[in-house]
Formats: C-alpha cells, sequence, structure tokens
C-alpha cells in the first residue's frame, strides 16, 4: 500500500479492535490437569494499549473464544468492551457501532485467521501479526514484522500514534 495513503488511513483511527488468540497472545492455549487455561500476554503489548489509551484511543476485543483470562486482562488494561465466542466478527462489531459511534473509517482490527477476514476487509485500517495464516496477509493493510503476542500488537498501536503525532 502506498505510505501515504497508509498514513491517512492511520490519522483517522479512533477505536482498535483486538483479536485474542495469535493477536494478543502467542495463539497457544495451554490446559493445566484440573482444566484450567492459560494464555501468554505481553507486556510490551499491554503498554502500547496504556498509551493509547492515554492518547484517547478506544479499544475493544471480539474473540471466536470465550474465556474468563480475556475479561481479566481487558479489565487489567482498561479495555472499554469484550465480545467473546463470536465467529461473526463484522456482526459483533455492528453491536459495537451502535453503542460506541465510530465508523468503519475510524476503526482498526487486528487479527490473524480466516473468520478474521470480513471485519479485516471492512476497517478503516486492517493488520495482523507476521504469523498470521497466508489468506489473512492477502487482505490487510499491514503485516506487523513481530508475531503474535509477542509485540505485534504494541508495533501497530505505535504506528498509529506516530501517524498520528502522539509519540
Amino acid at each position: 500500500m502506498n505510505k501515504n495513503i497508509l498514513h491517512k488511513r492511520l490519522q483517522n483511527i479512533k477505536l482498535i479492535i483486538l483479536d485474542v488468540d495469535g493477536v494478543m497472545t502467542d495463539g497457544k492455549i495451554i490446559y493445566s490437569s484440573d482444566g484450567r487455561e492459560y494464555k501468554n500476554f505481553h507486556a510490551h503489548d499491554g503498554f502500547g494499549i496504556v498509551r493509547g489509551k492515554r492518547s484517547g484511543l478506544t479499544f475493544g476485543i471480539i474473540s471466536g473464544r470465550s474465556s474468563p483470562m480475556v475479561l481479566k486482562r481487558a479489565e487489567k488494561l482498561g479495555i472499554g468492551f469484550v465480545i467473546q465466542d463470536r465467529e461473526d466478527k463484522l456482526e459483533a462489531f455492528e453491536e459495537i457501532k451502535q453503542k460506541q459511534k465510530f465508523s468503519l473509517k475510524e476503526t482498526a482490527f487486528i487479527g490473524d485467521d480466516e473468520f478474521d477476514i470480513e471485519l479485516l476487509k471492512a476497517v478503516g485500517f486492517s493488520a495482523c501479526p507476521s504469523n498470521a495464516v497466508s489468506a489473512v496477509k492477502k487482505v490487510v493493510h499491514y503485516i506487523a514484522e513481530n508475531e503474535g503476542g509477542n509485540g505485534a500488537v504494541r508495533e501497530i498501536i505505535d504506528m498509529i500514534l506516530i501517524a498520528q503525532k502522539k509519540i
């Protein structure tokens, strides 16, 4: 994508929606012998979200799976809304849009797998971690250098904040 067009897209962003598994985490789901689920979240990504919020961005999560760990992480980071267990992420975004009043042009979405594609194609700016599936890489505006759960979210947030002259 042309750098000037990309820069304009980034300047419009007010809302960043995140997928969880493979974006906020490395995609691995670990279960203990007693059935507890564990996820790895990267501190750099967390700081990027906190800094983005301080700079006026709004954050949300739309995940195809449901996990209490996602709610805990969202609460810790002050993420405004969480929709879980929803494979149709475009439909879930429509629910958010009703409440949040953000347009698609003002929205960024970071996803990594095939069920993210419709929302990735619809938003003003779409991105994925470097280890996203190839079908996703074909439709996004930006492919991060970092992998999911390993700084990709921070990289993309910083890119938006730099374009908006907030860092």
